[in-house]
């Protein structure tokens, strides 16, 4: 079982990661969380603006609550965590404010603490809407952990805050501070990204921090090859949808089916949502689902899911959220419904889906994928 008491300079938390599971091996924090309190353990409670971007399941927010900070992440799970955390802790939920990615926080701000996102387009983004936030006297600290942070990682804040001075390694993680400067010329921001797909008269539009931001991922492209025409389906679920892009074919196919975009990205909605409504013109027949997979559907809810599961949660490699999508989507399908599954070959996802479906089918596979069909 992992470890679950955090002890820092502002006290001792215990702190578990979201969605739960049985005999759970990964801790809720990392190095780099006990780097950035224990930095932090001499800033005074009279601080008024504190901003925390990426936490993945609270425990810097946590351990701040006492100065309410706002928690600004693109991951609802994590601010799911955010609010479990601070409920198991006795701490009064409100006393650490979520803000989705899609928002911008308020300014001016005197502290920031930054956890490097997976995404260095994130980052990116992140940072030319924090900046207008930012005085000269703001402070700004990054941290993560050693092998999440790339040249790059300074490359963009010394591009687009100011000057960086890093510090000695911890536990194999490491902090970075940044001067603010406003001499610096604020870079126009690039995102969302719009790039065309040869099946739709529009451009689609991607979000910072959506899979595949710049062109069709390859793994997409290798289901849709093989996704049949599936008319006649009445509810067609596009499981993690990122951009939506799997169930806007589905809804091209079925123009009398309902469909449901389900992903626990703010930014992954806000694309699904505007590309839909690109290609329909309204949203009357589409749900737009933000949170944790399937867990609001009822049984026997749908006729189709399409997935293209992700591999990792944050930093965090590991097919937990693969098999909790596989679990939730044979208890939704219907009798006769079917279960659309592209993966890498490694990943060995014939063998586990088996544990939930009657029958799985190879559709097809190359040297780096495979497509299954999972029925009922």
């Amino acid at each position: 079982m992992s470890e679950t008491r955090l002890i820092t300079p502002q006290g001792e938390y215990e702190l578990h990661r979201y969605p739960a599971r049985k005999r759970e091996l990964l801790r809720a924090w990392d190095a780099a969380d006990e780097y950035l309190l224990d930095e932090l353990s001499g800033f005074g409670p009279d601080q008024k603006t504190i901003l925390i971007l990426n936490d993945s399941f609270g425990a810097l927010a946590v351990a701040m609550h006492f100065q309410s900070p706002v928690s600004w992440s693109d991951s609802w799970l994590a601010h799911r965590a955010l609010h479990d955390n601070l409920v198991c802790n006795g701490c009064d939920p409100a006393s650490a404010r979520p803000l989705p990615s899609t928002a911008t926080p308020e300014g001016p701000l005197d502290l920031v603490l930054i956890k490097v996102p997976k995404s260095l387009a994130l980052f990116e983004d992140q940072l030319i809407r924090l900046k207008p936030l930012l005085t000269e006297e703001s402070r700004v600290v990054v941290g993560g952990m050693v092998k999440t942070m790339p040249s790059s990682v300074w490359q963009t804040l010394e591009r687009i805050i100011g000057t960086t001075r890093t510090s000695l390694a911890r536990k194999k993680a490491r902090l970075i501070a940044v001067s603010v400067d406003h001499q610096l010329p604020l870079p126009e921001n690039p995102y969302p990204k719009h790039w065309c797909f040869e099946g739709l008269p529009f451009e689609i539009i991607n979000h910072a921090n959506v899979f595949s931001r710049e062109r069709l991922d390859i793994g997409t492209r290798f289901l849709l090859q093989h996704l049949p025409a599936t008319r006649g389906a009445q509810e067609i679920i596009d499981l993690g949808c990122g951009n939506g892009l799997l169930g806007l074919v589905a809804a091209q196919q079925n123009p009398e089916a309902r469909l449901h975009f389900v992903d626990e990205s703010y930014m992954a909605i806000a694309s699904a949502k505007a590309n839909f409504q690109q290609l329909d013109g309204d949203l009357q027949r589409a749900e737009f689902h933000l949170g944790n997979g399937l867990a609001v559907f009822h049984k026997n809810a749908a006729d189709v899911v399409l997935c293209n599961p992700p591999f990792h949660q944050s930093h965090a490699l590991g097919d937990t959220l693969a098999l909790s999508m596989f679990r939730d989507s044979a208890r939704v399908l219907r009798d006769g419904g079917e279960l659309w599954v592209v993966g890498n070959r490694h990943l060995g996802y014939h063998a586990r889906l088996k544990r939930y479906f009657d029958a799985v089918e190879l559709v097809a596979s190359n040297r780096k994928f495979v497509v299954l069909k999972c029925g009922r």
